[in-house]
């Protein structure tokens, strides 16, 4: 049950300790264990970050732990030499029971969103279990008919899962554990707007909590550049100092390439590009290349440029990675490609290859 727990989003929840806590506000846990030694230590941790929020000991099988927290958290409760159990802590006085060996003998009551906790558990863990073990017999396995019918079924759990979102946010959109299935589930599928709708859909008292507000940094982040968005669009001069906007080439299907002299993977990628442009420039289609060469070194831009026959438009402001479209479009590497529609939006990213004809086929021809 714990493994679909174990990955950490960008230090996600690092915000929950005592920040915007009512003063009045604070969590007792009370707990009742049988068939543990007196002194045994108990320990409360955040899950996310490991920082201690309180401890006890048990004396004649009764413990309790005080403290206080920004909003419902996912916690270890961690009793010694026994196995760590997952309590989701609100502030409220919440009631613990256990009898050793504690990983078959826990009950939690008096937390809603541990119930809720347990609700995603039960739906989510044995969607996991399937995709943890197909894994890595589809790794293992050639290419070919077994190794496809495998992949049909990876997909089918894939596709599984995102029903699971969709039913668990609809039935828990006052939840406060929403936000953190919303984010343990990114692993699942990299689709920022889609991330956006499923949080605009939870109550507003939910969506003002710590870890919804990083939640909402971590979408309009990842919506920059992301398809199904409206390319930002931009200014830099071409080889002849002139200034070219990406909005000049609205009313056209535009790839929007970015490379760089000095990047290999980018000049093995050329002819791909050369090719794709010859076969649709006549449809509607353009490329506007935009190089992160190094400031000085034009010729050495413009070198490229002739040496690869680039027959379109290309602009640069020469500042390497200090070039205004690197944030802009949060870009980590080139090259990179973005595929804009006649009205201006993204419809697809990272083309190469083969993606890159194919992609262009399907909307052009």
């Amino acid at each position: 049950m714990k493994t679909i727990l174990t990955i950490i989003f960008l230090g996600l929840l690092q915000t929950n300790l005592l920040a915007n806590t009512d003063k009045d506000s604070s969590f007792i846990i009370n707990g009742s264990m049988v068939g543990f030694k007196d002194s045994s230590e108990v320990k409360l941790e955040d899950q996310n970050t490991g920082v201690q929020l309180a401890t006890a000991r048990i004396i004649k099988g009764k413990f309790t732990l005080k403290g206080k927290l920004a909003e419902p958290t996912l916690c270890w409760l961690k009793i010694t030499d026994e196995e760590d159990q997952y309590v989701y802590v609100e502030n409220k006085t919440i009631s613990v029971s256990g009898i050793k060996p504690i990983r078959t003998n826990f009950k939690v009551t008096g937390s809603k969103s541990h119930n809720d906790f347990m609700d995603f558990q039960k739906g989510f863990t044995p969607l996991m279990v399937r995709l943890q073990t197909i894994v890595p017999v589809i790794n293992s396995t050639p290419y070919g008919p077994q190794r496809d019918s495998m992949m049909l079924i990876y997909h089918n759990i894939q596709d599984s899962i995102q029903k699971n979102i969709d039913v668990y946010i609809n039935q828990h959109l006052s939840s406060f554990v929403s936000p953190f299935v919303l984010f343990v589930t990114t692993q699942f599928y990299e689709d920022p707007v889609l991330l956006e709708q499923r949080f605009l859909r939870l109550d507003s008292a939910v969506r003002s909590i710590p870890t919804s507000i990083s939640l909402k940094h971590y979408i309009e982040y990842n919506k920059v550049g992301a398809v199904g968005t409206n390319a930002l669009d931009f200014t830099q001069p071409d080889t002849l100092g002139t200034q070219v906007s990406l909005s000049s080439f609205k009313g056209k299907y535009v790839l929007v390439d970015f490379w760089a002299s000095w990047c290999g993977p980018c000049r093995q990628e050329n002819p791909n590009v050369v090719s794709a442009f010859q076969k649709f420039k006549n449809k509607n289609f353009t490329i506007l290349g935009v190089s992160l060469d190094r400031p000085g070194q034009k010729e050495n831009w413009v070198k490229a440029i002739n040496d690869d026959n680039l027959a379109w438009t290309q602009v640069s402001d020469l500042k390497f990675w200090e070039s205004m479209v690197v944030n802009m479009y949060s870009i980590d590497g080139i090259p990179f490609n973005v595929l804009v529609d006649p009205a201006g939006k993204i419809i697809a990213e990272r083309l190469r290859g083969e993606d890159l004809e194919k992609k262009l086929s399907e909307v052009l021809l």
